[in-house]
């Protein structure tokens, strides 16, 4: 950029050769969300690509919310989190897996689960610890371990059925290694870790004296097996952050209230990076998602069984449509092979498919170190109303 005289502007000028945004950030550009949401907003198409409802969640939040706000509930709220969402959380935990959790010293409330990641990845790193995930991961994960200018070190799920070989994560575990990123149930896969696997990977945490920080966002939109939180086996109370939010489960995603549980010096560190980020958010919003927490065991039976449903009625229509479907176990998403028609890369074919039939998706392979590992597989999401799924079947039936 130059001036009125042609010379380099003051801010071309400082800085000049250095890398922008910084080198750790290279890469990460846009991500995949964004660029597939704003492709099915350009094109008008059937937007299965990012994870958010079409239809708001239970009406009794909603109006918890208005009615914060017109009770003037808008400024600062603690930073710690509202007393009643902090109190909330600990007896959801309670209620649901028996973990006992202090709200004024073991809870934390976030901007979403994505604050809460990043936040604890932030506070518990030194430049060149590892972090150890499995490979799909959501993909804010590897930005985080940039930012905290850790290593990211990958443990492959492979398809049909997600499995891991326990030897290959235990040969990941180095003596750099900080912390595991664990994700279940599992976005984008479905999977849901069980008992058994959980308890393999618990104890190679153990032997290697490593924390572990769970995402467990979709805990309560598991369609088959049972979400068994880490930080119930034996052992790992003491060295886990468990980490979720109210976006998934009560179809309110732009509210981004999540928190994170734990031993109070570990939420103590996450809470000192989280300070200079957001501070604080979401002060109308985290009253309603008290009452939320406190919903009856129906509602959150519900939600999966309705979910369950959409889940049926998306993979039904895929396969029909010549796609290789994987059945999710959990979550708002299937995974698809797309070389049974003829494609062989996820990324070309969601860029072009809007144009061609309407519809928008996820290419998987973003989500990968391994990109070939992924190549053609592609994420669809069925948290949209039935009749926007129908619609969205019978134009991928056309193409």
């Amino acid at each position: 950029m130059t001036g009125p005289d042609g010379d380099r502007s003051a801010t071309d000028q400082a800085g000049q050769g250095r890398p922008v945004p910084a080198s750790r950030l290279q890469g990460f550009g846009v991500t995949i969300f964004a660029e597939m949401s704003a492709l099915a907003e350009r094109t008008g198409s059937i937007n299965l690509g990012q994870g958010f409802p079409d239809s708001d969640g239970p009406s009794v939040m909603s109006e918890a919310a208005v009615a914060a706000i017109r009770g003037g509930k808008n400024q600062y709220p603690p930073g710690q989190g509202t007393p009643e969402l902090r109190q909330a959380i600990a007896a959801h935990q309670r209620r649901f897996y028996g973990l006992e959790h202090d709200p004024d010293s073991e809870v934390l409330v976030t901007a979403g689960a994505t604050e809460a990641i990043t936040a604890a990845v932030l506070a518990l790193c030194e430049p060149a610890d590892e972090v150890v995930m499995f490979e799909p991961y959501f993909d804010s994960y590897a930005p985080a371990v940039a930012m905290a200018g850790a290593v990211r070190r990958v443990v492959p799920l492979r398809p049909p059925s997600w499995a891991f070989d326990i030897d290959e994560f235990a040969a990941a575990i180095t003596p750099r290694t900080r912390l595991v990123l664990l994700n279940s149930p599992h976005n984008p896969t479905g999977k849901v870790f069980d008992t058994e696997e959980l308890a393999a990977i618990a104890q190679v945490c153990i032997d290697a004296d490593v924390l572990v920080v769970t995402d467990e966002v979709y805990e309560h939109l598991v369609f088959e097996g049972r979400h068994v939180p880490m930080a119930s086996l034996p052992g790992m109370a003491e060295r886990t952050l468990t980490v979720s939010s109210a976006g998934k489960t009560f179809s309110f995603t732009g509210w981004k209230i999540g928190w994170v549980c734990g031993p109070e010096a570990l939420v103590t560190a996450v809470r000192t990076a989280k300070q200079f980020m957001t501070y604080v958010n979401g002060a109308p919003f985290q009253p309603a998602v008290a009452i939320g927490l406190g919903l009856p065991d129906e509602f959150f039976s519900g939600a999966a069984s309705d979910l369950a449903l959409r889940r049926n009625r998306l993979c039904d229509g895929l396969k029909s449509a010549g796609f290789d479907v994987i059945r999710p176990m959990a979550t708002y998403f299937a995974m698809v092979d797309v070389s049974p028609v003829g494609e062989v890369d996820g990324v070309e074919f969601c860029r072009r498919l809007p144009e061609r039939c309407g519809v928008v998706a996820v290419p998987a392979s973003v989500l990968y170190d391994d990109r070939d590992a992924g190549r053609s597989l592609v994420r669809f999401a069925f948290c949209k109303r039935p009749e926007v799924i129908d619609e969205a079947v019978r134009r991928l039936l056309r193409f």
